[in-house]
């Protein structure tokens, strides 16, 4: 399962989200690596176990944490683990239809996070998302696309294979 860029991050929300926490932004974005990692094996031990109930309290956790940084595709699918895990406590069934959501969480989280952490870093350029760049800014000591319009590798070669 891969995202673009774009498609799994709010990026307004996760702006606002740091202007709001200020100084406190890495700090909190910490403790949503932490909490994250430790939501998503609780979830997956859950899920082995067929408890419906202890799928619960980390998918919400994980639902909640992400919302906050404007991660919607993971908020949505800890969600649809939570709604499922609920309606299967209520019926006292199992959660085996939270299974396919449940192997698609550690990828989506993963590769969420890396773009959240990937933004926060300080050495991240202040530059206006491109479009077609994936809706990731460059990073010091990156380069655009070297194929744009105008760019070249390098220069022809002339017919005395000199280059140009």
């Amino acid at each position: 399962m891969s995202f673009e860029g774009n498609t799994l991050v709010d990026w307004p929300a996760f702006q606002q989200a740091r202007s709001e926490l200020g100084g406190g932004f890495i700090r909190i974005l910490g403790y949503f690596r932490e909490d994250g990692v430790k939501s998503v094996a609780a979830i997956e031990a859950a899920m082995r176990a067929g408890s419906a109930a202890a799928l619960i309290i980390p998918a919400h956790t994980l639902k909640g944490e992400a919302r906050q940084f404007g991660a919607e595709p993971l908020a949505d699918l800890a969600e649809t683990i939570e709604t499922i895990a609920r309606d299967c406590v209520e019926l006292h069934d199992t959660p085996d239809a939270a299974l396919e959501h449940v192997a698609r969480l550690r990828p989506l989280f993963g590769e969420t996070l890396t773009l959240l952490e990937r933004e926060a870093n300080p050495l991240v350029l202040a530059v206006p998302r491109l479009a077609g760049s994936g809706g990731v800014p460059f990073h010091r000591g990156s380069a655009p696309n070297k194929h744009a319009a105008g760019a070249r590798c390098r220069s022809p070669r002339t017919t005395t294979g000199r280059r140009a």
